[in-house]
């Protein structure tokens, strides 16, 4: 299992470069960066240049706010600036975001995500060979490339695409046309394993080769007591919000929560924070998170995910202590 470092998601572009060298200092297999407060391309761009070894990732950029023209320009240039370590990371966001926040249209998400993949390999193929670009889907229509706009074929190949997934739908696209899937730390491990993995073998037609499985992982970590009492209430802040969106009360549902994802939504539209954490028992806390030491965590993590995750990341909704972190990896590593 590669063990990767996930900037924290407020980090801006400086932070996220200097976070990004000390992670490849001291062993982390990758470096993703999460698109919220900042351009997640803009600040991989520093990471590249401040980096020589380290795998970077857009942890998820958001597909639906783009096109998969700009997606195929921005992806190619950083898979050029880091020599062929960058993996696109994609996510649809939710409705919501996607109308009200960027004014873009939404509809069927699994089946334009799917399109969207293929029409951004169609522009990939028509730079490396110089062939007409023609896609024409349901939602994407690229019909002109001509040779002031084409970069050509890029020396590093395409970068690998891997597609954030919740419900079944977008976990067979990611199956059908990605390289791998990026699952969502609101995740347990009986939905990665009666779920998960068998829509995208079903997609796949039955076979995993190649394809590579990543997940950001949900842990309460702290030097001291005080250290991790804070942690742990972050955590159930975190999960109480995501659990409060529709799009994710499948994974309650399937441990018998669906009540509680109710309730979360009704506290999230009077925005009761507080309420909606409280509402978070050390039953659905274990369940998606794990607790501890160091030691205690790797161990948890290995018995939850070794054999079905290929790379993993701490998600730490809270200010980690770095040699926390550390020791967890080295742990994981060992």
């Amino acid at each position: 299992m590669l063990v990767d470092y996930a900037a924290p998601v407020a980090a801006s572009p400086a932070e996220a470069e200097a976070a990004a060298v000390s992670a490849e200092q001291v062993g982390y297999d990758g470096f993703a960066a999460a698109e919220t407060k900042h351009d997640v391309f803009t600040t991989l761009a520093l990471v590249a240049r401040a980096t020589s070894r380290i795998a970077l990732q857009s942890g998820i950029a958001v597909a639906f706010a783009r096109n998969p023209m700009t997606v195929a320009v921005l992806a190619n240039d950083l898979q050029l600036i880091s020599e062929g370590r960058f993996r696109l990371g994609l996510g649809s966001q939710v409705r919501p975001h996607i109308e009200r926040r960027f004014a873009m249209p939404w509809s069927r998400p699994a089946a334009r995500m799917e399109e969207f993949v293929s029409a951004l390999r169609a522009i990939w193929h028509s730079w490396a060979t110089g062939e007409r670009l023609m896609f024409r889907g349901e939602f994407y229509r690229h019909t002109l490339m001509t040779e002031f706009f084409d970069p050509g074929p890029n020396p590093f190949g395409n970068p690998r695409v891997e597609l954030a997934a919740v419900g079944e739908r977008m976990v067979a696209a990611a199956g059908r046309v990605a390289d791998g899937l990026l699952v969502h730390p609101l995740t347990s491990r009986s939905c990665l394993r009666e779920r998960i993995v068998p829509a995208l073998r079903a997609a796949r037609g039955g076979g995993l080769d190649g394809f590579g499985i990543e997940m950001s992982a949900m842990v309460v970590l702290g030097a001291d007591e005080a250290a991790r009492s804070r942690a742990e209430q972050a955590v159930r802040r975190q999960i109480a919000f995501y659990a409060s969106t529709p799009a994710y009360r499948p994974v309650l549902e399937l441990h018998g929560w669906g009540e509680l994802a109710d309730r979360l939504n009704v506290l999230s539209r009077r925005q009761a924070w507080a309420e909606m954490a409280a509402e978070i028992s050390d039953d659905v806390l274990g369940c998606f998170a794990v607790s501890g030491d160091p030691a205690t965590v790797a161990a948890g993590l290995r018995d939850r995910f070794a054999g079905t995750i290929d790379r993993i990341s701490l998600y730490t909704p809270y200010e980690a202590d770095r040699y926390q972190l550390a020791a967890v990896r080295s742990a994981l590593r060992g």
